[in-house]
């Protein structure tokens, strides 16, 4: 049997950490002040020489607030000089016609949006700032009219669990590209919200209906940060564009300050593109090779048939059990 590989296909890049919002369940714990430590223009530069030496790879440009940065255009030009495909994601607060005209003449292909209540005052108190679902309304607005194609991504907790269809309806109105829904990881601020994390079988129910909105096929929908998905895809005859946890295999991590993790969430540092180059990083890190061993995963995750299609959350299985070869914790398989 030929080796499998496993080619770098996406990156998630932390820009920054520093951002004028204050979310609830912010993954980078981000605040106003910019890290002394983050990667300069020329050190950015360089990681994007590395990784487009070896791959292709889609380049989510995050944060934070990627837009904070002063040299957030001269990155993105580098990039895009370099051949390689870059995406925002933006917390909308910024976006004006001007910017908008500027990411798109910079070949970004898409923007990601947030947002997660209905209306401003359940979004507003998640992202804990008031006026800020405005904002992201005014900022997909925007897009629509400079044809800069934009995602809608949503966070899902006990706080909007209810309110998911009409948010899915929402992005349909505002004229989304598609809706990426992530499933609540307790990490970062989003510790102490931990008691909105949905129960398992919540947390099945929550994607199925995901699935019978997905079936109306009038909206593209991908859910992250939730791999059993993909086995009720499989199990509904669907054909997979993709597969679940995608951390260490086709994806990684890098943070502001040139620190690999197999996805953000995941919080096990695996190397430094600063002195190690990314591929040197992607194609040795231990950690990333024990993900790509499936022989190596335990509990419920390690007998499922369904492995290979969804894998399980490996940062939910770290957060849970300090383990993140262990079996999913929020899956309702035997």
């Amino acid at each position: 049997m030929a080796k499998r590989e496993f080619p770098l296909r996406m990156v998630a890049w932390e820009l920054t950490r520093s951002c004028n919002l204050s979310c609830l369940h912010c993954r980078a714990s981000a605040i106003k002040e910019r890290d002394e430590q983050e990667l300069t223009t020329d050190e950015c530069k360089m990681v994007i020489d590395s990784i487009s030496s070896f791959s292709s790879p889609v380049i989510i440009l995050t944060g934070g607030e990627p837009l904070l940065r002063n040299d957030i255009f001269e990155i993105i030009s580098y990039a895009n000089e370099r051949g390689l495909y870059t995406v925002l994601a933006t917390n909308g607060t910024f976006i004006s016609k001007e910017i908008a005209r500027t990411l798109k003449k910079l070949n970004i292909r898409r923007v990601s949006l947030s947002i997660d209540g209905k209306d401003s005052q359940s979004h507003d108190h998640f992202r804990g700032v008031n006026g800020s679902f405005e904002y992201i309304v005014n900022a997909a607005k925007i897009m629509k009219e400079e044809n800069l194609p934009f995602q809608i991504n949503t966070t899902v907790t006990y706080m909007n669990i209810n309110d998911l269809e009409n948010i899915y309806a929402l992005a349909i109105s505002l004229g989304a590209s598609a809706w990426h829904v992530f499933m609540l990881l307790p990490v970062g601020r989003g510790k102490n919200i931990k008691e909105k994390v949905l129960k398992a079988e919540e947390y099945e129910e929550t994607l199925r209906l995901i699935y019978t909105l997905e079936r109306k096929r009038e909206l593209e929908i991908k859910v992250t940060c939730g791999p059993q998905y993909y086995r009720i895809l499989k199990e509904n005859g669907e054909t997979l564009r993709s597969s679940g946890c995608l951390a260490g295999k086709s994806f990684m991590f890098i943070s502001h300050t040139g620190v690999t993790q197999p996805c953000g969430y995941l919080e096990i540092p695996c190397g430094d593109v600063k002195t190690e180059g990314v591929e040197h990083v992607w194609k040795n890190s231990e950690v990333f090779l024990r993900l790509r061993d499936y022989s190596q995963y335990k509990g419920k995750c390690g007998r499922c048939r369904y492995l290979d299609i969804c894998g399980g959350c490996r940062a939910r299985s770290y957060e849970e059990y300090g383990d993140f070869m262990e079996g999913e914790p929020y899956c309702t398989m035997p």
